[in-house]
């Protein structure tokens, strides 16, 4: 089966999408983020292995009052792995393997996608925000900022492909 037609109609997804944020909305009166679910985790297992740390940190103690699964963002964050299983699952994709250009190594590709995701969550924090929350949840509602932090990031995407584009030929 030839490959492109394995992935999700992209309008599709695209309503779909629409209607999950829509439906936040609605049920919780909130849009749609992620960042807020990993610090909540992250803080709380950074708190089994060095209690001390994050009790002597204002901005973390706080993370731990009561369970970290009160907060909705952790639901829509299980919501969002279970979502991406599905989709895999029914696009026929769901399969135990690491894509990558032919001539790149797995650990290359793999160290070049957890050093993405590590920028990513650190720009994350200090932008108090992620850009699923920037995009989605503050596009929808009409946020000037939101709009001109996307328009970068696509302009900031598109110059960077010239130079990763030989890591997928």
């Amino acid at each position: 089966m030839d490959r492109s037609k394995r992935f999700w109609n992209p309008y599709v997804a695209g309503v779909a999408l629409g209607l999950v944020l829509l439906s936040t909305f609605l049920i919780m009166g909130n849009g749609l983020g992620a960042s807020g679910a990993a610090n909540r985790i992250g803080i709380k297992a950074l708190a089994a292995v060095a209690p001390l740390h994050v009790a002597g940190n204002a901005h973390m103690k706080g993370y731990l009052q009561g369970n970290p699964l009160d907060n909705w963002f952790v639901f829509e964050l299980l919501g969002v792995l279970l979502g991406g299983a599905v989709a895999a699952y029914t696009a026929g994709r769901l399969k135990r393997q690491v894509i990558r250009g032919a001539g790149v190594r797995v650990v290359t590709r793999l160290s070049f996608a957890v050093g993405g995701g590590v920028v990513m969550g650190m720009a994350a924090r200090m932008a108090r925000g992620c850009t699923s929350g920037q995009a989605l949840t503050g596009g929808a509602m009409l946020s000037v900022g939101s709009w001109v932090f996307m328009l970068a990031v696509f302009a900031g995407g598109y110059g960077l492909a010239y130079f990763v584009r030989r890591q997928w030929s």
